[in-house]
């Protein structure tokens, strides 16, 4: 059964778990076009055909990778105007997953690939446990901060300040090892979909690159790429990923 929901997503994400970072999204800048774009007809249809295939296998791998956590996807395209090609991955209020797509993201997408790897990413995040070992990751930032600002004899007020600072440097920290887990994960979510993550991870190369910037929350493109590269090798070759 698809699950596409084209909707403005306003009431839904203020029903969503928060998290202690920004969704995935390339930071603002111009972006490298390589390749036509194409027409709204043909990318919508394209990302029909990625969900009806994709979404079978995504939660048969969630069910045995978590068997504790809820495995029913929601995935929804937000078609606000204006807003910049993004996905992102997020919970509702019951815990239901839900995996969001902007639609200039569809129509920035070239092919069914791209589309079927940043699905699997996203995915990713939730089998991963991402969100709430992000969470968590903030928690023990903020405790560590705040009881080291107390120390110094700081009032509460600069504490909880510095304690807020904390969470915020502990998460951004850890994000970009979940990237990577993500690219990963998703990469084999891909290929056991029958598409070309290699192929679906180009779209690297028309998004600006955060390189090594000190608490940039994505990893360098070159390495998420040649992550893709080395768990399709291994996927070739028979080995488990």
């Amino acid at each position: 059964m698809r699950r596409i929901l084209f909707l403005c997503l306003a009431a839904l994400l203020t029903a969503c778990v928060p998290l202690p970072l920004e969704p995935d999204r390339p930071p603002p800048a111009a972006r490298v076009e390589t390749g036509p774009r194409l027409d709204t007809q043909t990318s919508a249809a394209n990302f029909a055909q990625v969900v009806d295939t994709m979404e079978p296998v995504i939660t048969s791998e969630c069910r045995a990778r978590a068997p504790r956590s809820n495995c029913d996807f929601m995935i929804v395209v937000d078609t606000r105007p204006g807003l910049p090609p993004n996905a992102f991955q997020t919970l509702d209020r019951s815990g239901r997953p839900v995996i969001g797509f902007t639609a200039s993201l569809l129509a920035d997408a070239r092919n069914t690939d791209e589309l079927a790897f940043i699905l699997g990413h996203e995915a990713a995040h939730h089998i991963e446990g991402h969100i709430p070992r992000r969470i968590e990751q903030a928690r023990t930032g903020a405790l560590i901060a705040g009881a080291l600002a107390a120390l110094t004899g700081l009032d509460d007020a600069s504490v909880e300040r510095v304690a807020g600072i904390g969470a915020e440097i502990a998460a951004r920290r850890f994000t970009p090892q979940l990237e990577l887990e993500a690219d990963r994960l998703g990469t084999v979510l891909a290929w056991q979909a029958g598409f070309d993550p290699e192929r679906g991870a180009r779209f690297f190369e028309r998004i600006p690159d955060p390189g090594n910037a000190f608490l940039a929350t994505h990893p360098p493109n070159a390495q998420r790429q040649a992550v893709v590269r080395n768990t399709l090798s291994r996927l070739r070759a028979g080995g488990d990923v």
